[in-house]
């Protein structure tokens, strides 16, 4: 039963199509950021496989609260690798892996902030053009998580 929320078909399924590809986003850099936590080594070795594993465990929850957003709007929820490679915004190394930690730490920094940017769109366009206050908040308070660890991951670099 498709929901009777005050938002147009049209509109949930913008919704959906924009959470798909937080969705999308998220899964890229879950992959990455537990790839990054078997592959570290080295300076900072302990230190950088914990905060990895603190993230990777922090976008694990985020993805199955996207996947459910999407739901809760009538949507979908994507549930493929091909479908996440294809729908994000994010790329991988498939066989690489950065020269050292500190690029390890930039590649993951680089994509909060990517998703960042993408939010802050998204954010935009579900509150003004779809009329969805509830899922603007959803992103929103995302956003938040994204940019605290962000945050931390420049704290590596002066």
């Amino acid at each position: 039963m498709k929901p009777d929320i005050a938002i147009t078909d049209k509109n949930l399924a913008a919704v959906s199509k924009a959470l798909n590809e937080c969705l999308a986003d998220a899964h890229i850099l879950y992959f990455k950021t537990r790839k990054f936590h078997w592959n570290v080594s080295g300076d900072n070795f302990m230190e950088l496989h914990k905060l990895f594993e603190t993230h990777y465990e922090a976008i694990q929850d985020a993805i199955d609260e996207i996947a459910e957003r999407v739901s809760q709007m009538g949507g979908t929820a994507i549930g493929t690798t091909s479908e996440f490679a294809s729908m994000s915004s994010l790329k991988e190394s498939p066989g690489k892996n950065p020269a050292n930690n500190l690029d390890m730490v930039k590649e993951l920094m680089k994509d909060h902030e990517g998703i960042i940017k993408s939010l802050r769109s998204k954010i935009d366009d579900c509150e003004d053009k779809y009329k969805d206050k509830g899922t603007a908040d959803f992103l929103t308070e995302l956003i938040q998580h994204h940019e605290k660890m962000a945050w931390t991951l420049r704290r590596y670099f002066k």
